[in-house]
């Protein structure tokens, strides 16, 4: 019943991650409305986003130079790296302002069901990195959830040969089933205050 190119937009938009069919629908119209400079804004912004982007060879963030802004900052804390699955739970633990180390990112999780393994993610520039300049501590800021929890634990069987590095995990005020991404701040940041040893 839509025109072509507005069916499209609707198809494009429901693709997006929590972007279902009505409400795919009602950002279509809201473009459809919105003045022409909002919506040809929108559109260049999409096409330039991986313009200039790189990922940083050290942590694998995403960044518009490498080494990234956080790793190439003297006042963070090296000793401490905290690995986590994607590049907006960095985003998310610094808006907590409860830690200043370093970051590592999977870029995923563990996942069988959908043939993501080892070599799908990050691990070995982790180890990598670890053998070049072992911190002292290293933070599995995973999420908790089943591929979370199953990528931390195969992690700390590899980093257990690093026998003068300690491992920790945050605490448990996170919700188990949830995202680092959409946690608040305040539980992450006590999550954080709360982090303990792997044994």
């Amino acid at each position: 019943m839509l025109p072509p190119s507005l069916n499209k937009l609707v198809q494009e938009l429901n693709k997006l991650p929590g972007i279902g069919p009505k409400s795919a629908e009602r950002l279509a119209f809201y473009l459809l409305r919105c003045e022409e400079d909002k919506a040809r804004s929108l559109g260049e912004a999409i096409l330039s986003l991986k313009k200039g982007l790189c990922v940083c060879h050290l942590c694998q963030n995403i960044s518009s130079r490498t080494p990234c802004a956080i790793c190439s900052n003297s006042q963070r804390d090296s000793g401490i790296v905290c690995v986590v699955e994607e590049p907006l739970d960095v985003l998310v633990i610094e808006k907590t302002q409860e830690y200043n180390g370093l970051y590592h990112i999977l870029h995923g999780a563990l996942s069988p069901l959908e043939n993501i393994g080892p070599d799908s993610l990050k691990i070995k520039e982790l180890l990598g990195r670890i053998e070049e300049a072992p911190p002292r501590e290293i933070v599995l800021a995973t999420n908790p959830n089943t591929n979370g929890e199953a990528t931390a634990l195969y992690l700390l069987r590899l980093l257990q040969k690093f026998k003068n590095i300690k491992t920790t995990h945050l605490a448990y005020g996170l919700s188990l089933g949830g995202e680092l991404g959409y946690t608040d701040q305040v539980t992450l940041g006590r999550a954080f205050r709360g982090r303990t040893e792997y044994h």
